[in-house]
């Protein structure tokens, strides 16, 4: 025990150079090669500071004692439905404390976690739990009636918390080695099929020593869980922070995802670190902050960074780049306010035991300035994927750049440039994967379901920015007879089997898909959409009332929309959080009422919206006298268009 301590303890101890947050240069004796891994270093914390906070959800609180409790009496339940190493544990929950305490316990067992979104369509996610060959699912009730059954067992947490809680509270013997896998996350696959990223421990213990020395990592820090759990930027929110005894806020799902409501709760939380994804982190920056901020680290990265701080900011933006092949984080860069003569903000060097290379189809280094194709080695390269022994061969290479014997190169495919201070400038893609509000998105995944549709002959997926900027998916649709297919029913299959953020936000009829002249789909001859060449929408429902049409018109002009009908679900139309502070703006400013975000996600659709807003105005002027009644109503009614 003795000598475990006194390793977690070098390993948090911060250097002198990375006070202010700037990443720094490769660290060979840094401790992430070490025999201890996660679940131990946490256990540590709990031993020395057991009444610390851990965790902090909407209604939950949890010490570090009681976090490694709960973790450990779960390990020894899981240990008993024989999960032990390199055996997967499915975790399918909404966000929570309990959340983290599963894949603790997945991990003091010695299995490896597979985070899943419960959002994703059931089929999604019994291909998933199928092909990674789970032994047992952790879920919870409010979920269940989603989630597929089969050969695993699955363990309802909060059903069965009174079986749980009568194992031991004591840690289970530590059984997994650095070598072991820690966790699988899915990502969007090229083969028309999700695709599964092996960790080990090692590659996740560079990631938490890396982290913890470059930000100067403490006790004392808040940090924040904002990230989907099945996002890998979740398990470097998560571990470098609890194995450092800091405190981990779970950021509430309404507040995450509203620029304004997010920044307030940062300040009253009193948070010091915090990752947000890059569209909500350019949000942030351009915000007015108090001067009581304490937020001192902004971690931002899973899309192009655009902008740069304002001057005057209370905390640093971070900028990182890194795929889930790579452990979360490969390259790290300190955004200063003043602009770089040179384009947009740097993605930065490489981290600890991490290489980049830039290299040019050949794999010979390109020279400093011209734009190569960035592979990464070292020690976050993942295992491999699951069950795909070719694609692994394909995107995991070996390393002719190091003298280690088995060194591993990860085949990014993304474009980058060395600058002359020895920074690197990402530049884009050399293929056809996309990022959508931070997630990845393989294009093909897309066409292979929409090619199943008995009414399509092809179909192609790309992305373009709208009229407000936005980037948002289109999708290209070429029938094989009339009548074309309905954009309802290609948007109802999407939805069977992917996710909502992987369902195209328009659907344009072609009469035969571009091609260059080596016989490519020519996406740069692929035409905006309009009127002439839309889909038509088989329930499409128009307008019934004047509001209805102004809500409506609202809709389709924040989302680009040639029209948007009353029983539209606003998420399956192109929408997202972020739209969704916008869209509540407008209605403020339209008809003079206040709505909670909250009501985007609970009444979707402008029907729904439209009675809402009637009723809250009705409200609002029962309570006058019978002039104020009369001039509210006629002051809402010219608002709304209704004269």
């Amino acid at each position: 025990m003795d000598e475990l301590m006194s390793d977690a303890v070098q390993f948090s101890q911060p250097t002198s150079n990375t006070q202010l947050g700037q990443p720094t240069a490769s660290n060979p004796k840094s401790a992430s090669r070490r025999s201890v891994c996660v679940p131990q270093l946490i256990g540590h914390q709990a031993f020395q500071n057991s009444h610390r906070t851990a965790l902090v959800g909407d209604s939950v609180e949890l010490s570090y004692g009681e976090l490694d409790a709960q973790a450990n009496r779960l390990a020894h339940h899981l240990h008993s439905l024989g999960v032990g190493p390199q055996v997967p544990v499915g975790i399918c929950m909404l966000r929570s404390p309990l959340n983290v305490v599963a894949a603790l316990a997945v991990l003091k067992a010695g299995g490896a976690y597979l985070p899943m979104d419960p959002g994703y369509p059931r089929d999604r996610l019994a291909f998933i739990v199928e092909d990674a060959n789970i032994a047992v699912l952790l879920t919870e009730v409010r979920v269940a009636h989603n989630l597929p059954t089969g050969h695993w067992r699955t363990v309802l947490l909060d059903r069965d918390a009174q079986t749980i809680t009568n194992y031991s509270t004591s840690a289970p013997p530590s059984i997994a080695s650095p070598e072991d896998l820690a966790y699988v996350i899915y990502t969007s696959g090229s083969t028309g099929t999700p695709k599964g990223v092996q960790i080990a421990h090692s590659s996740l213990l560079n990631l938490v020593s890396w982290h913890q020395t470059a930000f100067a990592v403490s006790a004392e820090d808040r940090a924040t869980q904002l990230a989907s759990f099945g996002f890998d930027a979740a398990v470097w929110e998560l571990w470098p922070h609890l194995t450092a005894g800091a405190t981990v806020y779970i950021t509430p799902e309404v507040t995450r995802s509203s620029p304004e409501l997010l920044r307030d709760w940062l300040v009253a939380k009193k948070i010091t670190i915090s990752f947000a994804p890059t569209s909500l982190a350019e949000q942030l920056i351009l915000l007015d902050w108090p001067v009581d901020t304490k937020l001192r680290l902004l971690l931002t990265g899973a899309d192009t960074l655009h902008h740069y701080p304002r001057p005057g900011l209370p905390f640093q933006l971070i900028n990182n780049y890194g795929p889930t092949e790579a452990t979360v984080v490969a390259t790290s860069a300190l955004i200063p306010p003043a602009p770089r003569p040179d384009g947009r903000p740097p993605i930065g060097r490489p981290i600890d035991h991490t290489q980049i290379y830039i290299c040019d189809e050949s794999l010979n280094l390109v020279p400093p300035g011209e734009v190569g194709e960035i592979y990464i080695g070292g020690a976050g390269v993942a295992r491999d994927y699951v069950n795909s022994p070719e694609l692994t061969a394909q995107r995991f290479l070996p390393d002719p750049f190091s003298k280690r014997p088995g060194a591993r190169l990860y085949r990014t495919g993304d474009l980058a440039r060395l600058l002359p201070d020895g920074q690197v400038a990402y530049v884009g893609r050399a293929d056809d994967l996309i990022k959508i509000r931070g997630y990845r998105v393989e294009p093909t995944e897309i066409v292979s379901v929409l090619n199943t549709h008995p009414a399509v002959q092809a179909s192609a997926v790309v992305a373009r920015k709208d009229g407000t900027g936005n980037l948002r998916l289109l999708a290209y649709v070429v029938a094989n007879g009339h009548p074309h297919p309905a954009s309802g029913a290609l948007r109802s299959l999407l939805r069977k089997q992917l996710p909502d953020y992987m369902v195209p936000a328009a659907f344009i009829s072609l009469q035969a898909l571009p091609l260059t002249p080596n016989g490519k789909i020519d996406r740069d001859a692929l035409p905006a959409p309009d009127d002439t060449n839309l889909l038509p929408d088989e329930d499409y429902a128009a307008p019934r009332t004047v509001l209805e049409e102004k809500l409506s018109g609202i809709v389709s002009n924040l989302l680009g929309l040639e029209r948007v009908g009353v029983n539209d679900n606003f998420f399956l139309i192109g929408g997202h959080s972020l739209f969704g502070t916008q869209l509540i703006a407008r209605i403020h400013d339209t008809f003079g009422v206040d709505l909670p975000l909250r009501s985007i996600f609970d009444l979707p659709t402008p029907a729904q919206l439209a009675k809402e807003i009637e009723r809250l105005i009705v409200a609002k002027v029962e309570s006058m006298g019978e002039d104020e009644l009369q001039l509210a109503l006629q002051q809402a009614s010219s608002a709304a268009g209704l004269q």
